[in-house]
């Protein structure tokens, strides 16, 4: 199981949450997930901890509190939803032949 932490300040790290998290158990793995393009954060992170109790406790506390700023956003991750690739002609010319004969 994972936690979801959203609206993180730009400048957190990985300790900064362990940190944080450590107060309601053992932190297992953190994961902050930056943009492609510009190796920005992208203002959100997953925290795994050893036990169900211990995120329970962490998501009560967390959420909604003010922490570097900003008021957290916790709770239990959703698992991620496969990506289905887009219908549709990747030509432009929608339906359209453009083969002369």
């Amino acid at each position: 199981m994972s936690i979801y932490v959203g609206n993180l300040s730009y400048q957190v790290t990985e300790d900064d949450l362990k940190q944080a998290f450590a107060e309601y158990g053992k932190v297992s793995r953190v994961q902050l997930p930056t943009d492609r393009e510009t190796g920005r954060l992208r203002g959100f992170a997953f925290v795994e901890m050893e036990t169900e109790d211990q995120e329970t406790a962490a998501i009560e506390a967390l959420d909604g509190a003010e922490w570097m700023g900003r008021d957290l956003k916790v709770n239990k991750a959703k698992p991620r939803e496969p990506r289905t690739s887009p219908r549709g002609n990747w030509g432009g010319s929608a339906g359209r032949s453009d083969r002369r004969y």
